[in-house]
């Protein structure tokens, strides 16, 4: 399994800092000077720059408690603090990554003319709590085969155990024309969501940041989309942005009979693109945006492959969905490291604000969210985030269309200099999408409408601008449709649908 040193990381932060030392420094900000010495370092937050190239990360770790939670998983980056289909007993976890991601990132800048320059970023994020690279589809396939009673924590997720897992890209800038990137890079949704959450996409305290649905359009796993062209320009209070991604990946096979052999293995075609655009504008102390995004083949892994030890269940046994023939015996694509996913097509509309009245800033934000089956389906042996192979795939989950709400607001308070403290409310709300529309206390299934409340409050302190300290807590509660913990009938409950979650952690960036 591949882990990170974060002792030789912090040696060599320590050695960027000294080797500029040796090269000099002309009189700049303390913003953008870049580190001197190990004393600006120690006391500003000078980044860590040598000709043109910056080193930049994060440890983020902490101690928490949830009232209905599942054993650790070193694969899991997001903690526990979000009310899980599986959680099913009060404990206390090592909270990774509450306020931010850990991990590490190298971006580079080079101006080659006058008023041009390259730029590049290669991100990952890492588990500071076991070394590993983020990878929350093994959260999934560690768990294949278990019954569900004996889980970890699972999830889904865009970082799945990639080396670089979270942007990769290189492209050209300007201040008059704008900046023009290729390569894996964060959703112009994952953009909006950072800026305008009031807790900043953190994992323990914000829905939005634990959760992909918004950031992804629809799927989490869409937060980043991989061989992807990125455009944004400012011109004066206004901003815009556009974003394509490429068709990438295997689109799998399935067969015309019942019979199922390489022979008779009709492939399927990956058609995975997707697109976005942005418009935004800052008028003084007040910011919008508005983020479009429509995403092809978006694929949802929402629970670990049933197998030996599970209970065998019709709802989730390994059929093909192009024409509901049963995939058996030697010519089952083996569960070993592979995820069972649902495919729709997804289209996303973001709006967003934030306003400044010192010493608060209030943030608001909205997003409607529509899923249909696949115009273009999936087949067994498709690839999800990370190159993981699909052995199950369902392209025809949805009854009709799934529309989605998803609503925030929040209040960021600075008591001081050094500390904020944040309030924030998310909600989620889903339609009923099932036909017929049969939704009882009795009858209930995934496809009936649905609630999910969460609140937060948390204080966050700075000792120094690179080391702080927080503590707070979170509360979640789901109802209706969303309370179903596996997406077939008969609906399987949540074993419970409410989740208490304090914390407390320490942040270091460089």
């Amino acid at each position: 399994m591949r882990s990170v040193s974060w002792c030789a990381l912090a040696a060599l932060a320590s050695t960027f800092a000294l080797n500029h030392a040796a090269h000099g420094a002309g009189p700049q900000t303390e913003e953008s000077a870049p580190c001197a010495s190990f004393e600006d370092f120690k006391n500003t937050a000078c980044p860590l720059t040598w000709h043109g190239i910056t080193l930049y990360g994060t440890v983020d770790v902490g101690v928490g408690w949830v009232s209905h939670g599942l054993p650790e998983n070193p694969y899991n980056y997001e903690g526990e603090s979000l009310v899980n289909r599986n959680g099913n007993h009060a404990q206390w976890l090592v909270a990774p990554n509450n306020l931010s991601q850990s991990g590490v990132g190298i971006k580079a800048k080079f101006e080659v003319m006058e008023g041009w320059s390259v730029v590049a970023n290669a991100s990952t994020g890492i588990n500071p709590q076991s070394g590993q690279f983020a990878n929350m589809a093994a959260t999934n396939t560690s768990n294949n085969g278990l019954p569900r009673a004996s889980y970890s924590i699972t999830g889904d997720g865009a970082r799945a155990g990639q080396t670089i897992n979270d942007e990769f890209y290189g492209g050209l800038s300007s201040p008059q024309f704008g900046t023009l990137t290729f390569g894996r890079q964060r959703a112009l949704g994952t953009d909006a969501v950072l800026a305008y959450d009031p807790a900043a996409g953190a994992y323990s305290f914000s829905f939005i940041g634990f959760n992909g649905l918004t950031a992804g359009g629809g799927d989490t796993q869409d937060t980043r989309w991989d061989n992807a062209i990125k455009y944004r320009l400012a011109y004066g209070p206004v901003r815009v942005g556009a974003m394509y991604k490429f068709v990438d990946g295997s689109g799998g096979c399935y067969s015309a009979t019942k019979a199922w052999t390489s022979a008779t293995c009709t492939p399927e075609e990956a058609k995975n693109n997707a697109y976005g655009f942005d418009l935004g504008a800052d008028l003084g102390k007040f910011s919008a945006d508005v983020v479009y995004q429509h995403y092809f083949q978006a694929i949802s892994v929402l629970n670990p492959l049933l197998g030996p030890q599970s209970p065998t269940q019709p709802y989730q046994s390994t059929t093909n969905s192009i024409n509901t023939n049963p995939i058996t015996g030697d010519n089952l694509v083996g569960t070993t490291n592979t995820e069972y996913g649902i495919v729709t097509d997804n289209t996303a509309v973001m709006v967003v604000a934030k306003y400044t009245w010192d010493p608060f800033k209030v943030f608001v934000g909205y997003e409607h969210i529509t899923q249909n089956n696949p115009s273009n389906p999936l087949g067994v042996g498709a690839t999800a985030q990370g190159g993981y192979i699909l052995s199950g795939v369902e392209d025809n989950n949805l009854d009709s269309t799934k529309k989605a709400q998803v609503y925030w607001t929040g209040v960021r308070y600075a008591y001081d200099s050094k500390t904020d403290i944040i309030l924030s409310y998310y909600g989620l709300q889903q339609n009923t999408f099932r036909v017929p529309p049969t939704c009882t206390p009795t009858n209930m299934r995934a496809s009936c409408g649905g609630h999910l409340n969460v609140g937060s409050l948390y204080l966050d302190h700075h000792f120094t601008k690179r080391f702080d300290a927080y503590a707070g807590i979170e509360y979640s509660k789901v109802s209706g449709g969303l309370a179903i913990a596996i997406p077939h009938g008969p609906g399987v409950p949540y074993y419970h649908d409410d989740n208490i979650a304090p914390v407390i952690g320490v942040r270091f960036t460089f």
